[in-house]
């Protein structure tokens, strides 16, 4: 049996840029795809904190360093500049895998600046 779990996110990452006519993808700073391991061309799902969107689209590279989060074509209607979005990968993992199983969580400050990675989610204060 395989299980479909998280691989990685970029947790509260901002929209810099929401290109309506550019061909549909999200453009991604490079160093922050490489940090949380996401392929360009490789899926993702985006769930946009300010308006509850959830949509699916594909990782393209942005400027290396620049905190570029650009949401492309349709998917500019489901995000604005300063949006505040959890953009998450998942892959199939068998039992065996899943016994070194850890996720890549890749935490921003406001201008996408990468603070902490991580495997495993901070507690939330009671």
């Amino acid at each position: 049996m395989q299980r479909t779990m998280l691989k990685s996110k970029l947790h509260r990452v901002r929209v810099t840029a929401s290109e309506l006519g550019y061909e549909g993808s999200c453009a991604i700073d490079e160093a922050l795809l490489e940090a949380a391991d996401i392929r360009e061309y490789e899926q993702i799902d985006i769930y946009n904190v300010n308006n509850g969107e959830r949509f699916t689209t594909y990782a393209i590279r942005g400027t290396r360093g620049s905190g570029m989060i650009s949401v492309n074509g349709a998917a500019a209607r489901k995000a604005a500049v300063g949006d505040i979005l959890i953009i998450a990968t998942y892959s199939a993992y068998t039992e065996l895998e899943l016994s070194n199983y850890q996720p890549r969580l890749v935490y921003v400050d406001e201008r996408n600046r990468i603070k902490r990675i991580g495997s495993t989610i901070p507690a939330q204060a009671a």
